[in-house]
């Protein structure tokens, strides 16, 4: 029945099919991880589910909620843009010539839409238990930085207000998730079968979480905190969110965008130059990202 209806001339075709899958995966990516911190740090110790403060087990919840996002965010664009869903991971594709730089702005910008909208709708059902958990801390929300953590991220007290450490982190995961990309998806290189991709590159998030997650909450991802950012800026939290101010920090709205670019571009090279160049040498398969991004 449905295919003797007539289609509508060229919609979702070209980049017009690309953004809106960008927007709506990274839309799962954000309303997911996100509503995984809300579980962990609002939603079990309001509902009276939990007694004990937040600890490992509440961090478990975060990694594998973040993980999991990943993976359904990227099963669900995979098959239209590419599943980016990371401005980070499109600049990479682009330095590696194998995406159109005339399409990097409007998929960053589809990723950034998707991730605003996604903390909207988590802000929304997670409201009442923000509004609780402040009012049992007697914090204002403006200066609420657990609540104000279900969206966005910040740097460790460890740090001591330091911009060179957050950014190192931001930079040196985000190489790794762009490094450990690249290899997964190598059909030159021992790539997953039985489209397994999507959740090893979830997985990927996972371990990145587990091992480097504490030092600036794991962004590698600009769209990822700075759109959620924008909403929490626009719903009350002020200044925790822009500039990016608390007694620990100050001004860090930047280190979550810029680390994970340099990050990026770096994994990508540094992929390229000790496998990838390898791999072309070895075989006469297509370079992954090409096939699929250029026909598009």
């Amino acid at each position: 029945m449905a295919e003797q209806k007539q289609r509508r001339p060229g919609y979702g075709k070209g980049l017009t099919g690309e953004l809106l899958a960008e927007f709506l995966g990274t839309f799962v990516l954000i309303l997911l991880g996100c509503a995984s911190v809300a579980v962990a740090v609002a939603g079990l110790p309001g509902s009276g589910r939990q007694s004990d403060p937040f600890g490992a087990a509440n961090w478990l919840i975060i990694a594998f909620g973040w993980g999991f996002a990943v993976v359904f965010g990227v099963y669900v664009a995979g098959g239209v843009s590419g599943a980016h869903i990371n401005p980070a991971v499109t600049l990479a594709f682009a330095v590696r010539r194998a995406f159109p730089w005339v399409k990097v702005v409007p998929y960053m910008l589809a990723q950034l839409v998707g991730a605003f909208a996604a903390a909207a709708v988590v802000y929304s059902v997670y409201s009442w238990a923000i509004d609780a958990y402040n009012a049992k801390a007697g914090v204002p929300r403006s200066e609420s930085l657990d609540t104000y953590a279900i969206f966005a991220t910040f740097p460790a007290e460890y740090f001591g207000g330091s911009w060179w450490g957050p950014l190192l982190d931001q930079i040196v995961g985000t190489a790794i998730l762009v490094l450990l990309i690249f290899a997964l998806i190598d059909a030159r290189n021992s790539a997953p079968a039985a489209n397994l991709g999507p959740f090893l590159i979830g997985m990927v998030v996972t371990v990145i979480g587990l091992t480097f997650g504490p030092n600036a909450g794991y962004a590698i991802n600009p769209a990822r905190d700075f759109g959620p950012r924008l909403w929490t800026f626009l719903t009350g939290w002020g200044e925790l969110a822009l500039p990016g101010t608390h007694e620990s920090f100050s001004f860090y709205f930047w280190i979550p965008i810029v680390g994970p670019l340099i990050g990026a571009v770096l994994g990508a090279l540094v992929y390229d130059l000790f496998i990838g160049k390898v791999l072309a040498a070895r075989s006469s398969a297509p370079e992954p990202g090409k096939a699929g991004d250029a026909s598009s």
